[in-house]
């Protein structure tokens, strides 16, 4: 599948997450919703996260390979708030948890957003 598609559906998949874990969280305030979202939804955010669990050997061979294949696609977009190599980073990550998904893979999906919580 186009990893550019995988990324699309991660990115959904990637937000409820942070969403879900910003609710239970018990932030009462939509704004401060939103403030806190950020620093988990940015391109700058995702490429950090996605850096440490590279670093930290979080992710398995076939994992690595979506993220690659994912950040080398040809893209004709121009991210407006980050480099071209922290927008490719971020969608690395979201082809990833694109990836799982498709594949019922949740239980993976909860460890690595569990780790990147834990941040």
């Amino acid at each position: 599948m186009n990893s550019l598609v995988l990324a699309y559906l991660g990115d959904s998949v990637y937000e409820l997450y942070v969403r879900a874990y910003l609710v239970n969280k018990n932030i009462g305030k939509v704004n401060d919703l939103q403030k806190e979202a950020v620093k988990y939804v940015s391109a700058k955010a995702q490429e950090e996260f996605l850096l440490n669990l590279i670093d930290n050997n979080i992710l398995t061979e076939a994992e690595l390979d979506i993220v690659k294949r994912a950040r080398n696609h040809k893209n004709n977009h121009k991210p407006k708030y980050s480099s071209i190599i922290t927008y490719k980073n971020a969608t690395g990550l979201e082809a990833l948890i694109g990836y799982l998904y498709l594949n019922d893979k949740k239980s993976r999906i909860d460890d690595i957003m569990d780790y990147i919580f834990e941040r």
